[in-house]
């Protein structure tokens, strides 16, 4: 992506992909929310401060990844109609399963602190060149690249601030029970988000393949 080297089709189905866990972002922050209680603890009143405040910043962010989408000619009739392969589903399932049914603590893990951590370096990745923002017309560029832009500046703060929450939450001395809860959030996350950028780029070969039996073909006739 960075170098603008990836296919319509396969830029196509990230972004389709993608957009439930963009769209249902402040949807997840929202329900971890409500597992929270003023005055309980430190970290929940830490917590709920936190989770307020960057709900509001969650919902800009559905129409800034529109725009992204639409530079690509990808409608929102074609994000909301979702058809791609069920692997590109499995993360934004996996979030809501964890913010809907695990305690707070896990929640923030395997969301604010691994997706997110996560999401701000490779955007970083992504505008550390002015190459795949040049590939967009002047006039959109701007737009075209807001979402990527914002994550790769305020991401970098996020996961450090998730995990400041989830520290105070686990305390000094955390039961190994509770450590290998959170590395497991953690780490379902990361395995989520591999999958879903493999299949994705699963679409690179099999788009060039047709190319490249075409031009051996031409060669043999030749």
């Amino acid at each position: 992506m960075r170098d603008n080297r990836l296919s319509a089709k396969t830029m196509r189905h990230y972004l389709i992909g993608g957009w439930p866990v963009v769209e249902q972002f402040a949807l997840y922050m929202a329900q971890n929310l409500t597992k929270t209680r003023f005055a309980r603890h430190p970290g929940e009143d830490m917590a709920r401060r936190w989770l307020m405040r960057n709900i509001r910043v969650e919902l800009n962010h559905a129409d800034y990844w529109l725009h992204w989408s639409r530079a690509h000619g990808v409608t929102l009739e074609d994000l909301q109609a979702q058809e791609v392969p069920p692997e590109l589903h499995a993360l934004s399932h996996w979030c809501w399963h964890t913010s809907s049914a695990d305690p707070l603590i896990v929640a923030i893990a395997a969301t604010n602190y691994a997706i997110e951590g996560a999401t701000g370096e490779w955007s970083a990745l992504v505008c550390s060149t002015g190459v795949y923002a040049a590939a967009f017309p002047e006039e959109d560029r701007k737009r075209a690249m807001k979402w990527l832009k914002m994550h790769a500046q305020y991401d970098d703060a996020h996961p450090w601030e998730a995990l400041e929450i989830i520290c105070t939450l686990a305390g000094n001395n955390p039961a190994k029970a509770l450590q290998v809860e959170l590395r497991q959030a953690i780490c379902k996350s990361y395995d989520y988000m591999y999958l879903f950028l493999e299949r994705c780029m699963q679409l690179e070969p099999a788009e060039k393949a047709p190319a490249a039996r075409g031009r051996q073909a031409a060669l043999a006739e030749g």
